[in-house]
């Protein structure tokens, strides 16, 4: 199958805009008390998904079937903000596919998100999802690789934060409300374990945003402004009622990290840049 990802046309524009009581519920659903957040003047980083997520995931579906979506992960997810997320800002988002990967256990689809601010034009977030789709591999490459953030090989060495977090019992059921995704492997515990989960499981990017906050409270100083990337691969499912420990440590400039709960590893390859 082969897929011509350099002639399909992007959607148009979503236009939302930066709700702030949303923004402050989707702090409270993070557990984030950030005072740059609880006065309004700006949103946490990874809430940047939530005016970007129907676009990326209609790009996701320009490619991957329907009835592939029971055996699809969210593998990966980067973040580059040109400019903090001010509440009451409108943004417009364009989202398209990025490229495709077959392996031979599943295929690797990229999509690519910009947002910019309506009023000024200026580019204040892009943003590249990663869906693992398993056991689909009748298709053919194309587009460039993903951007990397790879864990660098000595970066365990020398830790200079480690960032303990617990993960509360209805955290799946506020994240769903403040975020809109409301899939039912976070909210519903017989179907979460029919699809062979353990039971209910902490989105994605609920974790994102977690460690994003042990990021910027351990080495930004308090101040999610200097934040201007952040990166991550999901590779194990966080349980509510559990714990979430990111350690930080510098590379090359900027920092890697990475999180586990209850003992496993969580957040491979995660990265952050500072301004």
């Amino acid at each position: 199958m082969s897929l011509p990802l350099d002639t399909l046309a992007a959607r148009p524009p979503c236009v939302v805009t930066v709700d702030p009581d949303r923004v402050l519920a989707y702090a409270a659903a993070t557990n984030d008390d950030n005072q740059a957040y609880q006065s309004g003047k700006f949103a946490p980083p990874v809430f940047g998904v939530v005016p970007a997520w129907d676009p990326l995931i209609e790009a996701v579906f320009d490619v991957v079937p329907p009835e592939k979506k029971p055996v699809m992960l969210h593998a990966f997810h980067d973040m580059r903000f040109a400019a903090p997320l001010v509440p009451g800002t409108t943004l417009s988002t364009v989202a398209d596919r990025y490229s495709v990967r077959p392996s031979r256990a599943g295929t690797w689809v990229t999509v690519r998100a910009v947002s910019t601010d309506l009023d000024t034009g200026e580019q204040v977030l892009e943003q590249f999802g990663t869906m693992f789709v398993r056991g689909w591999n009748d298709v053919a490459a194309g587009g460039p690789d993903r951007p990397e953030h790879q864990f660098p090989s000595a970066g365990r060495s020398e830790a200079v934060a480690v960032f303990e977090a617990a993960v509360d019992d209805d955290q799946t059921w506020r994240y769903a409300e403040a975020s809109g995704d409301d899939n039912r492997i976070h909210v519903d515990d017989e179907f979460a374990r029919g699809v062979g989960l353990p039971g209910i499981i902490l989105h994605g990017l609920c974790t994102m945003a977690m460690c994003s906050r042990a990021v910027i409270e351990s080495v930004a100083g308090g101040d999610p402004t200097r934040l201007a990337r952040l990166a991550v691969r999901f590779s194990k499912p966080v349980l509510p009622g559990s714990d979430l420990v990111t350690t930080v440590y510098p590379s090359d400039g900027s920092f890697a990290f990475e999180a586990t709960s209850r003992g496993e590893r969580v957040i491979r390859d995660g990265r952050a840049e500072l301004r």
